[in-house]
This record gives C-alpha cells, structure tokens and sequence, in this order.
C-alpha cells in the first residue's frame, strides 16, 4: 500500500516531527518528504508505504483527529489515485 500524506497550516515548531510521530504509529513508513514555509504558512507532502494492507478511512480518521491538535489539516490519499489519472 503506497499513498499521500498533505499537511497545511499556519507554522508552528514540533509540526514535522509530530506528524512523523504519528504516521509511525499507525504502521507507515515514510519513504520520501517535502516541506516548505510559505509566507507564515507551513506545507509537507510525504509518500508513505505498508506492507500490509490498511484501511483508509481509519487512518484518515487518525490523522484528521491529529491534525486538529496540532492546528493543522492533515490529509491521506491513496498513491493509486495518482497513478490511474496518469493511466487516462
């Protein structure tokens, strides 16, 4: 399983290792990242993979939930998405 994980936010300390933290937890690893401050905005997209299998909606519904505690919106996207709009 390969997807997308967003955060956008207002820019505060503790944001990347917090949502690293996170995506740990819930089995992921982290295979590539990108972060930028924009102005006093704060922007990550990272590639995560399992090798299991993983429900979206549950891990949506977790990284949402945290997302909310560190004042950030946090989004998770299935990588085949992407690839099946580069398949059209």
């Amino acid at each position: 399983m390969k997807a997308i994980v967003t955060v956008v936010g207002k820019d505060s300390k503790g944001i990347v290792a917090g949502v690293a933290g996170k995506i740990a937890e819930l089995g992921l690893n982290i295979d590539d990242i990108s972060q930028t401050v924009l102005d006093e905005f704060f922007t990550m997209m990272a590639v995560v993979s399992s090798d299991e299998k993983k429900d979206f909606t549950a891990l949506r519904s977790e990284l949402e939930a945290y997302g909310e505690s560190l004042n950030v919106k946090i989004n998770i996207q299935s990588a085949a998405i992407f690839d099946a709009m580069h398949n059209l």
